[in-house]
């Protein structure tokens, strides 16, 4: 019976342990650490299990994080086991989160008085909706900047805020599928818009594994799709909130006219790199609306797939090399969100670059060349031309 008990206890405190640092951005690592306050802050005495309850309360008086970590009951075998149907576990670490697991930058806006409280699940949807919405709308952005959203776990936080919402904007193509089981647990009636389902160009998506989908879920990277989204986001901020309808189509209309010259002006970048230096090697695939548009020959991937989950085998990073070396490549592109090691390695195999770095999946943070759409676009851009020429030329857009 013991060791029943110690496993459900286990299994309880390392998840809540990994979602308290997942919502203050720590690695996942930090989970035994919370653990161990955990269990500090409760008393095992034989075979009760006894929730500190004033060392607890006291705690989340001192600590607003906490309020994000709601009481949660214990698990079924540990109810059965200690015959004590309403026990309620909290997580007291609120000292440990905030020394070790650091803190996690909200997302949000300058909202004004009065503002509708909206949810976006990535980093480039949530640019986009504050562009539109501006001080109308107060925007909890669940994924942070440099976060990979294949790999991410939903904050209780996540939850709380979803419940308030008037709208949830999703991206699509089960890029971020969890916020379906967010929307759900939080019981909200708010409007949600798979906004990726609304743009035009599309590719084809992985055809297996846990996040197969229709189509390739990295539409921003055509600004063509971004155009359309605009049109998607200022028509459910309008719906939401039609005493500032005005508003919406005026930041809309702004907002258009800037992704147009961002469009133009990355189309003029590449017009100036001869034709057979087009060619990209990447992190994961996550670059095929952004070749397509302006006309790059995607030479492979380090992951080859879209999704940061796949693994590559050692057959096909050597096949890659080869290939690197065959076509002769000048620069392998690490990600923002992703370990760098595996392409620098292939780098120094075949010569290649490797100090350039694209925003794939996710913004960068403030005061980064990626902090918002338009910069990490610029920014990508910038990056392929300098590699493409070997540094002889770059990519800078007015305005942006």
């Amino acid at each position: 019976m013991k060791a029943r008990v110690a496993q459900a206890i286990d299994r309880s405190l390392i998840q809540r342990g990994r979602w308290v640092c997942s919502q203050h951005r720590a690695p996942v690592e930090a989970a035994p650490a919370v653990i161990a306050v955990a269990m500090h802050c409760m008393h095992i005495v034989g075979p009760v299990w006894h929730p500190a309850g004033e060392v607890a309360a006291s705690i989340m008086r001192l600590s607003p994080i906490l309020a994000t970590v709601p009481a949660m009951p214990a698990p079924a075998p540990l109810r059965r086991h200690l015959r004590l149907p309403g026990v309620v576990l909290v997580l007291a670490v609120a000292a440990l989160v905030a020394a070790g697991c650091g803190s996690s930058d909200e997302a949000g806006s300058d909202a004004a008085p009065g503002a509708i409280d909206v949810v976006a699940t990535t980093t480039q949807m949530g640019d986009v909706v504050r562009e539109i919405g501006g001080d109308h709308v107060a925007v909890h952005q669940i994924l942070q900047p440099n976060t990979d959203p294949h790999e991410y776990e939903p904050r209780p936080d996540d939850v709380k805020r979803t419940a308030g919402a008037k709208v949830v904007f999703e991206s699509g193509d089960n890029l971020d599928e969890w916020m379906g089981d967010v929307v759900s647990q939080s019981g909200s009636d708010a409007d949600v818009v798979d906004v990726g389902a609304t743009v035009p160009d599309r590719l084809p998506g992985e055809t297996s594994g846990e996040e197969a989908s229709r189509y390739d879920p990295h539409w921003w990277h055509d600004p063509a799709n971004v155009e359309a989204a605009i049109g998607t986001v200022e028509g459910a901020l309008a719906k939401a909130d039609p005493a500032n309808a005005k508003a919406y189509a005026a930041n809309a209309a702004h907002y258009l006219a800037r992704v147009q010259a961002l469009d133009a002006g990355i189309k003029a970048c590449f017009a100036a790199v001869p034709p057979g230096d087009l060619k990209l090697v990447t992190d994961h695939d996550a670059f095929g609306y952004f070749a397509k548009r302006y006309g790059l020959d995607v030479v492979g991937a380090v992951i080859p797939s879209q999704t940061t989950k796949a693994q590559p085998s050692a057959k096909e990073l050597t096949e890659l090399a080869r290939t690197i070396k065959a076509e002769r490549v000048k620069a392998v592109f690490p990600e923002s969100s992703v370990n760098p090691k595996l392409a620098q390695a292939i780098a120094r195999t075949t010569g290649a670059r490797a100090d350039l770095e694209l925003y794939g999946d996710t913004l960068g943070p403030e005061g980064s060349a990626g902090d918002t759409y338009l910069r990490m676009e610029q920014a990508n851009a910038d990056a392929m031309v300098t590699g493409f020429t070997g540094g002889q030329r770059h990519c800078t857009i007015p305005g942006i």
